[in-house]
Order: C-alpha cells, then structure tokens, then sequence
C-alpha cells in the first residue's frame, strides 16, 4: 500500500473539520447591534490592512519569481522551484488570512458566550483557534503531498523528488517573514501607543471606547497574533517536512543495496508522520472544555489535557507509521521522532513556568514593581535570560539524541541529519492542537475589549480577563515552541545546503563525500573566513531586532501624538460626553502605513545577508554565517519572547488585587514592563525563527549559483 496516500486525506479531513467548527462558530450570536458595530469596524480595518499587506508582498514575489525563473533557465535550479515559491507564498498568506477571518468574527460570539458561562467563551475562542490550527497543517501537508505525485507523475525518480523538494520552502519563508514583522510592527505600535496615552497618562481602563487608539489596538491582534502567526507556523510546519523529505533520499541512498522502493520510503515517513499528527489533533480539541469560576491552574490544565492527550496519541500512532514504513529494523527513527515531540513538551512547560502568573519567575517582577519601573525592567531581563537555559539544553540534546538514534555518524552523517529532521516534524506534527491554544488567545483578548466599550456586567469583562491571561501564557508557550522547532529545522535546512554542496558543488563538478567538501573549502575552524561569518551570523539577529524593535517605537511615537492631539482638540471627548467619539480612522491608517513601511528592511536583511556574505567571503564564510546566527537568534528568540509574556503577565497579576493593584504606582511599573515587553513578545522575538530560517533556505534555492560566481574559489 502506498501510505504516502495518508497525507492528503489526512489533510482533507483537517480542512474539513476545521469548516465544521467555523459552521459551529458562526451559529453563535454575535451580540447587539453595538457590538457588532465596533466587531464589524475591527474586521475591515484587519482586512484592509492585509488587502494592503498583500499588495506590497506581491511586488517583491514577482520580482524574486522572475529572478529563479531566469536561474532555472540558466541551469542552476529545478524548473518547478519557481512554481512552487508562488504557491509557498500564496498558501502562506491564505493560512494568515483565514485565521484572521474566523479570528474578527469569533471575538464578539466569545464575548456572548462568556456572558453565558466561563466554559462557553473558552469553547468558542478554541474552537476559533482549531480553524486556525486545522487550516495551517491542512493546507501545508495538502501542498507537500500534492507536489510529491505531481513531481512523480512528471517522471521523477524518488531521488530527484528529496532534492527538488528541499528547496520548496522559500516562498513559504519569505511571505511569512513579511507578514510576522508588519503585523507586528502594527499590533505593538498600535497597543504601546493605546497604552502610554490611555492607561499611564489619562489614567482610563484597557479598551475603553474613549481612546482613538482602541480599534487599531485590536485590529493589531488580528493582523499580528492571528494572521502573522498562522503565515509563520505555516511556514515552520513546511519547512519541516520539505527539508525531511529532502534528507530522507539522501539517508535512503547510504544504505548497502537500496532502491527507488528503500528511497520512497524514506520520502513517504515525514508525511505520514505528519498526517499521524493531524489525526491526533482532531481528535484532541474534544478534550479541552473547564468549569465555571476555574482558577488559571485548572483552565491552564483544560488546555493542557488537549496538547498532552495530542501529544500522547501521537507517539502511539508514529510507533505504527515507522514501523509499517520502515520497518522494525529502523525503530531507531521513532525515538527520533519521539525525541521532538518530547522537547516540545518541555519547552512548552518551561515557557509556562516563566511566564505564567501561577509560578515564583512573573510574580517576583510583580513584586519588583513595589519599588519602581527601573526594578520591573531588571527583574525581567533576568527572568528572560535565565528562560534560555532549559530550552537551549533540551533542543541542542534532542537533536544529538535525534542524530544518534537514527542511526548517524560523523564518518556517514546522512541518517543522523534525517533523524533531526525527523525530531523537528515530531515537535510540530500536532501544531493543529498546539496553534489552536495560541490563536485562541487574541480572540480572547478582543473579547475582553468588546466587553469593555459595550458596557458589559463586570462578571462578563472578568471572564474574558481570565481567558485573555491565559491566553498570554499559552501564546507564550506557542511561540517557545515555533522557536524550539525552528532551531531544528533551521539545521536540518544548513544540513541540506551542505548536501547539495557535496552532490553539485566540487570545482570538477564531481559529487563527493562529507570529507571531501570539508577538505575542498576549508571548511574547520583554523579558516578565518569561517570564523568571521560567524561573528557576522552572530550579529545579524541582533541588528534584526533593532530594526524591528525602533520600527515599533516610531509606529507607536506617531500614535501617541495623535491620541494627545485628539484628547487635547476633541471637546469632551476625554470625559466621556454622550454622543462624542474619537476618530479610531486616523490612527488605524497611521499604524497601517506605519507597518508597511517599516517591514520592508528588515525582511530584505534574510535575503541580502546570506547571498552578500556568500559572494564576496565564500562558501565557508557563509556556513558560519548560518551557524552563527543560528545560535545567536535562537536564544535571542527564547529570551525576547519570554520576558516579553513575563512583564505582561506580572502587570495582569497586579490588576487582580494584588501589590496595589489597578491605578497604584506599582501598577504603574508593571505597564512600563509591559510596554517595554510587547515588541520583544509579539514583533522581534517570533520574527527570529522566521529569519534563521529563510537564511538557510536562500543558501539553499542560491548554493549553486554563490558556488559559481563567488570571488573565493578554492
């Protein structure tokens, strides 16, 4: 039987039952009429904003399209290459979009639904979520299983589908890049702006109607939480699978003996793991349900019995498919797989333990804001850093044990380098259940806002409170996870570049080993060269972030003056007077041009850094580049994400009651913490992973061509 089928019917059904629950969504009531004017208004500016995103994006893949078309021509690429990175980044972008479309009209029913009881409103933000989770590894196994019988279909032997294959990831990469770092640079501008205005200067509640800076606040939620992290996880789920398949023929073709049979095998494993991890996803959203008046232990543990029970279910069903793939000969690739699932669980429970208001790490930087905003900063930066330690452990010790279980050695390193691609599609095989407790969260954070400009009973605003502060730790842990997943990937990916090296890069054009491409390219760390790209990989992340991180703080300058312009020229607009309101236009169009405007540089570095280091430095130069800011960003990644969920939630630890709480100076230090920590948590940090890897894959989709026309030639 060719299991390889498992993929898009896995797939399928994923895309189904994700239309199933938006049906059950959408049957819910949306609210009075004033709701569903302020939930119409924030849905047109989120679709605008992408409508222009898109716009500006298309640009840029027609310009690239036309660049690999002309290196196919020329030779140094697949012709379907071209092909596949128009359809990379269309899928991308309808994976944000959609998540966005179901996101804008959930909040208003979670809102409703909330009023009912807790469990209703945590039920209508996940099964939002689910849409959101379902769609992303529907539409990237659908993809990648589509392209393996097409290219099969066209004739290609199953070696020639891993190498055409491996290099299929850059769309997907590009256009999640620019759809992370705008989004991001839209939702934070917009909500430190709402925030230094609102909350700190006129002393008024979070999402009260009277700031102009409420909708394009909540817009940001949909267009940088929602859709910017469905293009991105897209991304990493593809990335994932490409580079595995990719590894696999070259793993199938060291083995004494092999055929096209042993090579499609190979090929055929990621996938159905994958579709393993789809069918374990669905099954698990009927875990997640809570009581009413549930502390955030007990709904942290409703999530947490449907990332868990995934999970577990998860292992058992990737038992079966190594075994009916492979083989028992070669259990040594489940453990591989294991090895990832395993890691992800203990990032995801680490990120938890730092960020989470239930735990010593976030209390102490609530603690910290008794005695000012300069103790709140300290505090967290602390908090962020020592966050590091566990995740980097467990992913640099899941990719050695990864590497060994499946069989590697540093003599024949091709199964090992499988196996590690194999770890990173164990850790996202069940991003449907994984991303739908992300994405859930902003639905529940806009829940909260509808509340509070509808005037709805307190209780209704403390249920989505209770919801949205949890929502903050499972995006958290989201992110970790996407981080932790990226770092394999990312190596898969440097893995897969040096492979291509070995089978097309010798100045004879002969293929060669390991040893050989080592030897021909003084690739060691006596080669200055080597060591200088990496200093300049280590500096890439950094530079990166301040990009990001100033593009912020530019977008939210121009917000804050126009919140004071409009507070200061709008007569009774600050009090409250009936019938007056702000212009929440200006400022959506303001945090929009903003966006668009800042993203582009940032996004261009991916692609400039690798192929500038590559050309005028050489091969060398440019594997350290890739190893370098591998390190370097993904412990940036971890600590800027973390500190960033940190201060917030030791801010929301604070409104309950707690040091003061709301309107106390140390309230006052904990939105300075938290202001501080928006960008780290929600525009650079998640960006990183985004960017370590379309560096590796630009190295991959341009290797040949840096090869032939670098001005180092061994």
């Amino acid at each position: 039987m060719d299991l390889i089928i498992l993929a898009p019917i896995a797939s399928i059904l994923a895309l189904l039952f994700a239309t199933f629950l938006a049906w059950k969504v959408l049957k819910e009531d949306e609210g009075p009429a004033d709701m569903q004017e302020i939930s119409n208004a924030i849905r047109r500016a989120a679709a605008t904003y992408l409508k222009r995103e898109y716009s500006w994006v298309a640009v840029f893949f027609a310009v690239m399209a036309a660049v690999l078309t002309i290196m196919s021509f020329a030779g140094y690429l697949s012709p379907y290459v071209p092909i596949a990175f128009l359809r990379g980044g269309f899928f991308s972008a309808m994976a944000g979009y959609i998540g966005m479309w179901i996101a804008t009209r959930a909040s208003a029913r979670t809102t409703i639904a909330a009023k009912e009881s807790l469990n209703r409103g945590l039920r209508v933000a996940f099964a939002s979520g689910s849409v959101m989770g379902l769609t992303v590894v529907g539409l990237a196994l659908f993809d990648v299983s589509v392209w393996y019988y097409t290219l099969r279909y066209l004739g290609q032997t199953p070696q020639e589908i891993g190498e055409t294959m491996l290099l299929f990831g850059i769309g997907a990469s590009s256009m999640a890049l620019f759809a992370r770092v705008g989004g991001g640079i839209y939702t934070k501008g917009a909500d430190v702006g709402a925030d230094l205005v609102g909350k700190v200067e006129a002393g008024i509640p979070e999402d009260d109607p009277r700031n102009p800076a409420v909708i394009a606040d909540n817009v940001g939620d949909n267009v940088g939480d929602v859709a910017g992290m469905g293009a991105d996880l897209y991304e990493s789920y593809m990335g994932s699978l490409v580079a595995t398949v990719g590894l696999g023929a070259a793993a199938a073709m060291t083995i004494s003996g092999y055929t096209e049979s042993t090579v499609t095998s190979f090929l055929a494993l990621p996938m159905v793991v994958a579709a393993m991890g789809i069918l374990a996803s669905m099954v698990s959203t009927f875990f997640v349900r809570t009581k009413e008046k549930a502390e955030q232990k007990e709904l942290l543990w409703s999530l947490r019995k449907g990332v868990y029970g995934a999970a577990i279910l998860a292992i058992a069903l990737n038992y079966l498919a190594v075994v009916w793939v492979l083989g028992d000969n070669y259990i040594g690739m489940w453990g591989a797989i294991l090895t990832g699932t395993v890691v992800g669980v203990v990032i995801g429970y680490t990120t938890e333990y730092f960020t989470s208001d239930n735990y010593k790490p976030t209390r102490t930087i609530s603690e910290a804001a008794l005695t000012g905003h300069a103790t709140v900063m300290i505090r967290g930066l602390s908090v962020g850093m020592m966050s590091t330690v566990i995740p980097v452990l467990s992913v640099a010790g899941g990719a050695l044990a990864s590497f060994f279980l499946a069989g590697g050695s540093l003599d024949t390193p091709q199964m090992g380098l499988y196996g590690i691609g194999l770890s990173a599609v164990g850790m996202l095989s069940t991003l449907g259940i994984t991303l739908a407790t992300d994405a859930y969260g902003p639905v529940a954070d806009n829940a909260g806002g509808l509340a509070e400009m509808t005037h709805q009973p307190e209780y209704v605003r403390e249920r989505t409170d209770a919801l949205d502060a949890l929502g903050n730790t499972t995006a958290a842990t989201g992110k970790g996870f996407a981080i932790g997943s990226a770092a394999l990937t990312a190596l898969a990916l440097i893995s897969g570049f040096l492979d291509e090296i070995r089978r097309f890069g010798m100045p004879d054009g002969s293929t060669a080993t390991y040893t050989d491409v080592i030897t021909t390219y003084d690739i060691h760390l006596l080669n200055p060269l080597l060591i200088a790209g990496v200093f300049i990989g280590a500096m890439i992340p950094f530079v990166f972030c301040a990009l990001t991180m100033g593009a912020v703080g530019r977008a939210a300058q121009k917000i804050v003056e126009e919140v004071r312009r409009q507070f200061r020229e709008i007569p009774g607009l600050l009090e409250g007077r009936k019938g007056v309101k702000p212009h929440y236009e200006r400022v959506v169009d303001i945090s929009t041009r903003a966006a668009l405007k800042e993203m582009v540089v940032p996004a261009l570095i991916a692609i400039a850094a690798p192929l500038t280091v590559g050309y005028i430095m050489g091969l060398a130069a440019l594997l350290g580049l890739l190893v370098g800011s591998l390190g370097a960003g993904f412990v940036l990644a971890v600590f800027m994400a973390n500190s960033g969920a940190a201060w917030d939630n030791a801010k929301k630890y604070i409104e309950k009651g707690n040091y003061g709480g709301k309107g106390s100076d140390a309230h006052k230090a904990a939105v300075t913490g938290d202001t501080v920590g928006d960008p780290f948590k929600d525009t650079s940090g998640p960006s990183l992973n985004i960017l370590l890897k379309l560096m590796s894959m630009v190295s991959l989709v341009f290797g040949q061509l840096i090869i032939a026309m670098t001005l180092f030639h061994p």
